[in-house]
């Protein structure tokens, strides 16, 4: 199906309805997006927000409800073998065979597709070598960690060089190196001209990975745009979250109260609980600058405490122990440099002692949380 500009999208979903027999609820109500050739598109959304439910659609595994979908301008329902041969799916579990070696499973994966012998002997080669298997690439796949098994299917995803790839949750529960080397890995597809769809829990390799994102819920798309324009979407909301030990007659609501009465306080809470005792007392992410060439580039308490007592508002101290210590996160509309100079103020003034303290700018996390909420599903 063409797009506004008359060359057909990557992927397109218009309208697009499932409705599983006996539910009383659509998993996906109504979804539109597109992604154009060559862009890396993240579908993000909780748990049960129809995310895995869109890609078994558009890889033909599940018909839908109502809508349409289409993949390299093909419609999936209409000629679903045709849309099959655009693309390639890598699902969230392990569906190797395990009766072949790596090498045998990404060779039998190209025959199925038409590969000649000769093209897919070479392109099994240049697979296992790009995803570090290829001195393990005749081994039994029963010795490969949960990292080489995910690497092994997104090569056998690769090796007929589809135009769409579909990665449903592609680095879960994986170990910090397989994560960076499949993240890469994708990167790469970009510069090969290939469309890549995926999503993810992990929403700062999300941030620095994607092109797009699309950020879904109860099956219905949210919002859509680049993750620089989502996060610039909250500027001015920085946090700044405080860990501190009441005066012993100060109740902690109250302290939360004058806390969240400061100027550039849009609101507080009370975090769930204190971090454990002995947390560096300043972990600080901006580089904060309060002006007197001190900042908080550093994050040392000792930093910390020498600029807290430059500006006569408070000190960093010990956790003083036999008193309940709280977090309180203050959700700001103003610079932080404008608001941390009065709300330590406010602590001093009423003798609560300060430990921990740490600024955080606005994230893709905050878009995420903000939109779809904080209850775990």
């Amino acid at each position: 199906m063409p797009n506004s500009g008359g060359s057909p999208a990557a992927v397109e979903v218009a309208d697009l309805v499932k409705r599983y027999p006996g539910s009383t609820s659509a998993a996906v109500d109504g979804l539109s997006f597109t992604v154009a050739p060559g862009e890396i598109f993240g579908l993000l959304g909780p748990n049960g927000a129809g995310k895995s439910t869109t890609i078994g659609v558009l890889t033909t595994r599940l018909r839908a409800s109502g809508g349409r979908a289409f993949v390299g301008g093909i419609d999936v329902v209409g000629d679903p073998v045709a849309a099959r041969a655009q693309l390639a799916v890598v699902p969230q579990h392990n569906n190797l065979d395990r009766s072949l070696t790596p090498r045998q499973n990404l060779l039998y994966h190209a025959a199925y597709h038409g590969v000649g012998r000769a093209a897919r002997n070479a392109r099994a080669d240049a697979l296992l070598d790009r995803f570090g298997l290829k001195d393990r690439a005749d081994k039994r796949i029963e010795a490969y960690s949960g990292g080489m098994v995910q690497r092994l299917m997104i090569a056998r995803a690769l090796i007929h060089e589809p135009a769409v790839l579909f990665l449903d949750e592609p680095t879960n529960a994986l170990d910090p190196q397989s994560r960076r080397l499949i993240w890469s890995r994708i990167r790469e597809m970009r510069g090969r001209g290939v469309t890549v769809v995926l999503t993810t829990h992990q929403m700062n390799a999300a941030a620095a990975l994607v092109d797009r994102v699309g950020i879904v819920d109860h099956g219905r798309l949210l919002t859509a745009d680049t993750p620089g324009n989502l996060v610039r979407g909250l500027a001015g909301r920085s946090i700044l979250d405080l860990t501190v030990t009441p005066a012993a007659l100060d109740e902690p609501d109250e302290l939360l109260g004058a806390l969240s009465d400061v100027s550039g306080v849009r609101k507080g809470e009370r975090l769930a609980a204190p971090p454990p005792p002995g947390a560096a007392a300043a972990k600080l992410r901006s580089g904060l600058d309060l002006g007197g060439g001190s900042g908080f580039g550093a994050g040392t308490p000792a930093a910390l405490a020498a600029l807290a007592r430059e500006r006569g508002v408070a000190t960093l101290a010990p956790d003083p122990g036999g008193r309940t210590r709280v977090r309180i996160r203050l959700h700001l509309a103003a610079d932080p440099a404008t608001v941390l100079g009065p709300a330590l103020t406010v602590l001093t003034t009423r003798s609560a002692t300060l430990t921990d303290v740490h600024i955080a700018e606005p994230n893709l996390e905050d878009v995420f949380i903000g939109l779809t909420g904080r209850d775990p599903r």
